[in-house]
């Protein structure tokens, strides 16, 4: 066990996470990939990125809105725009910004009408920026951009190009201030399993699963629960992506995909119960989603190609899909850092004809499905893991070797009801099973039955 966990809290007297020493290592790695390419500048909306870049942060309210924008040249230090008296809080309390912290607006996703002037205003501040720094006319990389800012920016002279996978590639490898801040968030959901195992039984929704869940993390500190999977029963196959208000049923199957972020770093972290009892097809869906995911674990190691991974999962036709497309994201891979899905990518979509190498840092999550015989359960699984110098180490601990049962254990007049059993009681007596007939009724000398 070499990665450690901690208290969520900065403290003077444990060497935790360091701040300082992220927000360095961070920017170097973007500042170093930036130098060797051929692009001028970056031009990030992005939150992430944005982030990933400056360290700063307005909030997840905004995360959708594109309005915020950091512009970092090469051999530089970036620059970001942000919302109104924000950029004075950033002056006051992110000092490594300082003045290059400014007041700045984009469209809000095309809120603003095209007449405003925002894009345009937009494109003048990065012209400006370039044009001092003799940068105009270098290619500007761009991760995500709105139709009227893009224009604005090429009516300006500026050439665009792809930003995105040079940020992806920055944030692939991560900092050792990094894979604390993920092990931690990754603590966070192992006590939400906790709480959600003891208290979870028939009679309870799925969305009240979801709100104690999200109770959990944002009590110990959670900055963000960015979803909250929670399937159950008939819901469980094919899978909806998406929590109702289902009620827990008994025999029900039951799993969640936790996604929250601390500090911004994100968990996705699945786990499969049986709510009263498990079926005989339902505990035989667990082993083998449980094996097809061991496999691949057991298979990472720095030199190993995402394409050597997926070559052990099985064909989509093989769970009762018609092709890779169609089973997307059900045997699969990702890496998770400020966002959860970033490279390396692990799909027998993409990873036989586009291969990427597995390499020591890499943070990422690998997840796992399998539909039962009976038609409508299924089990789901995931661990987030670290790659090491000579394999790794999986830092979601919640226990799921096994197939865990849920809610009230059940007595009967000889002992404890068997927790593999189906769900409908008549199925698991010899009577029911054997399709037994009681005996017809005895004749009278009236002619009635008795």
């Amino acid at each position: 066990m070499a990665i450690k966990t901690y208290g969520p809290m900065a403290v003077d007297w444990e060497v935790r996470v360091d701040y300082e020493r992220l927000r360095r290592e961070r920017l170097a790695r973007v500042q170093k990939l930036l130098k060797e390419s051929e692009l001028g500048a970056l031009l990030c909306f992005d939150m992430s990125n944005i982030r990933y870049i400056t360290s700063t942060h307005i909030g997840t309210w905004a995360m959708d809105k594109l309005f915020r924008f950091t512009l970092l040249p090469r051999d530089d230090e970036p620059i970001l725009w942000t919302f109104g008296s924000a950029a004075r809080h950033d002056q006051l309390y992110a000092p490594w910004m300082g003045e290059r912290a400014r007041a700045g607006i984009s469209t809000m996703r095309g809120a603003m009408a095209p007449g405003s002037g925002r894009a345009e205003d937009v494109a003048r501040k990065i012209r400006s920026e370039l044009e001092e720094r003799g940068l105009l006319h270098e290619p500007l990389g761009v991760d995500v951009i709105e139709p009227q800012v893009l224009f604005a920016l090429q009516k300006e002279g500026i050439t665009i190009a792809d930003g995105q996978n040079l940020m992806q590639t920055a944030r692939m490898i991560k900092t050792q201030d990094e894979i604390t801040l993920l092990t931690t968030a990754c603590m966070m959901v192992d006590a939400a399993y906790e709480e959600l195992y003891r208290w979870m039984r028939p009679g309870v929704r799925e969305n009240e699963c979801v709100a104690l869940v999200s109770k959990v993390l944002y009590d110990l500190g959670s900055e963000h629960v960015e979803g909250v999977n929670a399937i159950s029963g008939e819901r469980c196959s094919p899978h909806p992506h998406v929590f109702s208000d289902r009620v827990l049923r008994p025999g029900d199957p039951a799993y969640f995909d936790i996604l929250h972020s601390f500090n911004g770093y994100r968990t996705c972290y699945y786990r499969t119960f049986a709510v009263g009892s498990a079926s005989p097809a339902m505990v035989d869906a667990y082993k083998r989603c449980r094996e097809i995911l061991d496999v691949a674990i057991n298979a990472i190691k720095p030199g190993v190609t995402t394409a050597d991974v997926v070559k052990l999962w099985p064909r989509a036709e093989e769970f009762g899909f018609p092709n890779e497309e169609a089973a997307f994201a059900l045997q699969f891979g990702h890496g998770v850092g400020l966002t959860i899905w970033e490279k390396p990518v692990f799909s027998r979509l993409v990873s036989f004809d586009h291969p990427e190498v597995i390499e020591e840092g890499m943070v990422f999550a690998l997840e796992t499905f399998w539909p039962a015989s009976d038609g409508w359960t299924a089990a789901r699984i995931e661990e987030q893991l670290v790659v090491t110098k000579d394999g790794c180490e999986v830092i979601t601990r919640f226990p799921a070797e096994e197939l865990l049962v849920a809610g009230t254990r059940y007595y009967t007049v000889n002992g404890p009801l068997s927790p593999i059993r189906e769900v409908q009681s008549h199925l698991n007596t010899a009577a029911g099973r054997g399709g037994a007939q009681l005996p017809a009724p005895a004749a009278t000398s009236a002619g009635h039955t008795l």
